[in-house]
């Protein structure tokens, strides 16, 4: 077993690396450095880090970010269906076509409880 056959693997390697740390070093080295209070602060869920730690707080976050990862999983059931469409036939494309009529039903049911507002 010869080394050539690992050339297109290693330059595999190399190119991931160059795409992945390159622009990080152009942009250190290129970009501009103007420090300010409101940069250099930690910004975390949606209210200031640094008051007491028995404050009150706002959920909606939390909700809103709650129902985008809820959401946002139930549609990436729909890609293998959609990578298997021509094998399920139409059975499973109407059992997809229920999947989604629940989650559009599940949506529309959160729009109009607010849940999605943010004031």
């Amino acid at each position: 077993m010869s080394l050539d056959q690992y050339l297109p693997v290693l330059l595999f390697i190399l190119v991931g690396l160059a795409v992945g740390v390159l622009p990080q070093v152009i942009g250190y080295v290129l970009g501009p450095n103007r420090p300010d209070a409101a940069k250099n602060s930690p910004y975390e869920c949606g209210f200031e880090a640094f008051e007491d730690a028995r404050m009150k707080f706002d959920v909606r976050y939390y909700l809103v970010a709650i129902l985008f990862i809820l959401f946002d999983l139930e549609i990436a059931f729909l890609f293998p269906w959609a990578v298997a469409l021509k094998d399920v036939g139409a059975v499973g494309f109407w059992a997809a076509m229920v999947f989604i009529a629940i989650l559009v039903v599940g949506f529309v049911y959160e729009w109009k409880k607010g849940a999605l507002d943010w004031e």
